[in-house]
C-alpha cells in the first residue's frame, strides 16, 4: 500500500517537473530571442559573433561604469543565473542526467545550440564568452541539485525517526 502511494506521488512529481521544465524552456527562449529588455533590435539585422574566450567579459568588466550596473549585470550574471534551472531540472527529469560531467555537457550543448540559433537568425550574437557562462550556470544547477537533494533526504530521514 505504502508503495503504490510513494509511486503516484513520484509519478505526479514528475509530471509536475516536466511542466516546469517546459515553462522555464518557453520563458528562456522569450527572453534569448524576443524581449526587447534584453536589448533584441530587430533594425539592425547582421552578424554579430565573438569568437575570442573572454574578450566580451573582460569588456564588461573593464567599462563597468560606462556600460552601467545593469548592462553588466544581465551580460555576466544573467548568462549564468539563466542556466541555473537547467542544470538543476535536467536530473530531476532524467535518471542518466545525475553526472556533474553530463549535465555540463548538455548545459553546454544547449548553449552552443542557442548560441548559434542566434547567430544564424541574426538575433543577439554567438558569443564564446556566453557559451561558458551558460556552462558555468548549468553547472552551479546541478550543484544546487546535489544540495537540494542532500537537504530533502536529511529532512525526510529526519522525519521517518520522529515517527518511530
Amino acid at each position: 500500500m505504502r508503495r503504490s502511494v510513494d509511486e503516484k506521488i513520484r509519478k505526479k512529481l514528475q509530471i509536475f517537473f516536466w511542466i516546469m521544465f517546459g515553462v522555464y524552456l518557453i520563458l528562456l527562449c522569450y527572453f534569448l530571442f524576443f524581449a526587447e529588455i534584453t536589448g533584441r533590435n530587430y533594425h539592425e539585422r547582421t552578424y554579430h559573433y565573438n569568437l575570442i574566450p573572454l574578450r566580451e567579459i573582460g569588456r564588461f568588466l573593464k567599462y563597468h561604469e560606462t556600460l552601467g550596473f545593469t548592462a553588466v549585470f544581465l551580460n555576466l550574471a544573467g548568462n549564468v543565473l539563466a542556466f541555473v534551472p537547467y542544470g538543476m531540472m535536467l536530473p530531476l527529469l532524467a535518471h542518466r542526467c545525475r553526472r556533474f560531467w553530463y549535465v555540463t555537457l548538455l548545459s553546454f550543448e544547449f548553449s552552443l545550440l542557442v548560441e548559434v540559433i542566434q547567430l544564424v537568425s541574426k538575433v543577439g550574437s554567438f558569443d564564446v564568452d556566453d557559451l561558458l557562462l551558460n556552462t558555468i550556470g548549468g553547472a552551479i544547477g546541478y550543484l544546487c541539485y546535489l544540495l537540494t537533494k542532500a537537504f530533502w533526504s536529511r529532512f525526510l530521514r529526519g522525519n521517518k525517526t520522529d515517527e518511530t
